[in-house]
Order: C-alpha cells, then sequence, then structure tokens
C-alpha cells in the first residue's frame, strides 16, 4: 500500500505542477476565463468580475505549490485537504459548465491541452479519487528531505512563481499556447482539417466601413497591428510609444493599422486626445485578447505569419 500512495502521491503532484504551470505563464487567460464564470449566463456572481485577475493569481499559484508540497511532503495533512477542497472546487465547475453547457472550455490546462467539459469533469473524478486515497493514508506521506529543506522549498517555490505572474503581466507570457503565438500562420491556422473540428483560428476579421481587409493583410509582408481591444480598458501610458513606434513603421515601409472592438466614435475621440496617427479596423474584443495579452499590444505580420508580438511597455524591442 505504501507503494500506491507513493505512486499516487507523484501523480497528484505532477498533475497539478503542470496545470499549474501551462496557467502561470499566462494568468490573464485565466482572469478571462473567471469572468466567464462569473458572468449573467453562468454563475451570475457579476460583482465578482473586477476581482477576477485576482482569483485567477491566488489559484493558479496554489494549485503549483501545492503540488510541490505534496511530492516534497511539506506539511502533508495541510497540503492533502487543500488539494481535497481544491479539486471539489474544479470538480463543481467543470460539473456545472458540462451539465448546463455554459463554459466550454474551462481552462483548467490554460491554452496548453484541450479536454471537453465531460473529460475535464471525469478527469477532476479520478483526481479526488486518488486524493482521498493520500487523505486515509496521509501518514505515510513523509518529507524525502530532512529538517528545515522542504520548508525552504516551499518559500523559494512561491517567490519564484510569484516573480513569474509578475513578469508575464508586465510583459507578454513566457510562453504562448494560442493559435497566434509568434511563428504560426494565421491563413494556415484559420483552414478546416478532415477531422471536422474548427480550426484555432475561427473569428479573425478586420473590418473597415466597407469590407474584411484580413485576406488582403495576411498577403502583405509588412504588417504592424496596433491592437487596443477596449479603449475602457487601455493603459493609456502606453499611447505615446505606440505613436512613436507607427511613425517608424511607416517609415520602414509597414502597412499599420490599430485594431479595436470598441465603438467608432470613442476610437474617433482617443485619435485626437492622443495623436495617434492609425486608421483603425474592427475585430472581435474575445479575439483580439487570444491573440495578444496586452492593451495596448503590437503585432507584427509577414504574410500571415506572426513574427513579433509586445507589450506596449517593451515596444522599443521592435525590430523594424
Amino acid at each position: 500500500m505504501k507503494i500506491i500512495v507513493q505512486l499516487f502521491r507523484i501523480i497528484v503532484g505532477a498533475l497539478f505542477i503542470f496545470s499549474g504551470f501551462v496557467k502561470l505563464v499566462d494568468p490573464i487567460g485565466s482572469q478571462y476565463k473567471f469572468q466567464e464564470y462569473f458572468s449573467e449566463s453562468v454563475l451570475n456572481m457579476e460583482f465578482l468580475i473586477p476581482y477576477a485577475l485576482i482569483f485567477s493569481i491566488v489559484l493558479i499559484v496554489a494549485e503549483i505549490l501545492l503540488g510541490v508540497m505534496v511530492i516534497i511532503g511539506y506539511k502533508p495533512k495541510f497540503t492533502v485537504w487543500s488539494l481535497f477542497f481544491l479539486t471539489l472546487i474544479f470538480l463543481f465547475l467543470t460539473w456545472y459548465s458540462a451539465y448546463y453547457d455554459k463554459v466550454t472550455d474551462c481552462g483548467c490546462f490554460g491554452d496548453a491541452v484541450k479536454l471537453s467539459t465531460w473529460e475535464t469533469f471525469y478527469k477532476n473524478v479520478i483526481l479526488i479519487a486518488l486524493i482521498i486515497v493520500l487523505m486515509i493514508k496521509v501518514d505515510v506521506i513523509k518529507p524525502i528531505f530532512r529538517g528545515k529543506i522542504p520548508k525552504l522549498i516551499t518559500l523559494i517555490s512561491l517567490g519564484f512563481f510569484m516573480f513569474i505572474v509578475q513578469h508575464v503581466l508586465t510583459h507578454l507570457p513566457i510562453i504562448d499556447f494560442r493559435a497566434y503565438a509568434i511563428g504560426k500562420n494565421i491563413p494556415e491556422g484559420m483552414e478546416y482539417k478532415d477531422d471536422g473540428e474548427i480550426p484555432p483560428v475561427h473569428d479573425f476579421m478586420l473590418e473597415d466601413e466597407q469590407a474584411d481587409l484580413a485576406p488582403e493583410l495576411l498577403k502583405k509582408e509588412k504588417v504592424m497591428l496596433v491592437i487596443i481591444y477596449n479603449l475602457d480598458k487601455v493603459d493609456e501610458r502606453g499611447f505615446p510609444a505606440v505613436r512613436e513606434a507607427t511613425l517608424k513603421a511607416r517609415e520602414k515601409g509597414y502597412t499599420v493599422y490599430g485594431v479595436s472592438a470598441s465603438f467608432t466614435d470613442d476610437l474617433i475621440l482617443a485619435k485626437e486626445k492622443y495623436n495617434l496617427p492609425l486608421e483603425f479596423l474592427f475585430c472581435d474584443e474575445t479575439t483580439l485578447k487570444t491573440m495578444i495579452r496586452a492593451n495596448p499590444g503590437i503585432m507584427i505580420l509577414d504574410k500571415g505569419t506572426v513574427t513579433q508580438k509586445k507589450n506596449w511597455v517593451d515596444i522599443d524591442e521592435l525590430e523594424f
């Protein structure tokens, strides 16, 4: 039985570390998922939407840190019970999503691994069964290091995870699992495969008042898109850098457009207020949030292939 407990301990810990890590490198993705859960059409808890990012960070760090703690055997009773209650939350959310068909992707593995809602629910059922075994046999779980080393590892891990969170929120995700990652070709991502699945890029349109310019722009070699998914939530400190980058790009022969889901009248006022030399195209807000975790942010395309992506704080690092 001891061998089985140790095996379950490794499986549970590794799963929580992996699940936490793929979300740790992109906590804003989890923020968007919490906002979806808190929305009126799902849990009807809209008063929590402003705190979605805090929820995502706390849950992600707790998830990955508990995975580390169960493997090294630090505070086993506290760790195992915490894992149990955390998995209960996941179990409820995935059951709710699957049964009521509310959130088609719970985001349990971020954008790295896509599972259906029922697949995720059954995964959590198995996971909680493993954790219950660990709860029953918690006395078998011993620290793999002596003295204060497990505590030290836990504290160092916590500090490291918080550093990663701060870094990716300031810049961009360390690892990009989405269809708009650097090196990805957008037209290829729009192609339907023989498996009948919806392609990863299926809502990419760049519309002016007359037509969708996406097909034309995806054929050009030098295209810079200034993405402002929502003017009400934009970081206005980024506008001077955006303006400078726009002028530099045009000097180098780039076709430059702003892309937003905000109203045209609001965009016209923003252009005048911040002296932005941009013509704006419309794109769905969810698509823009998927394209880049920045507001404002810049994406460079070469014949539809993403070559550069920068948050506004790193615009001076763009290579034209």
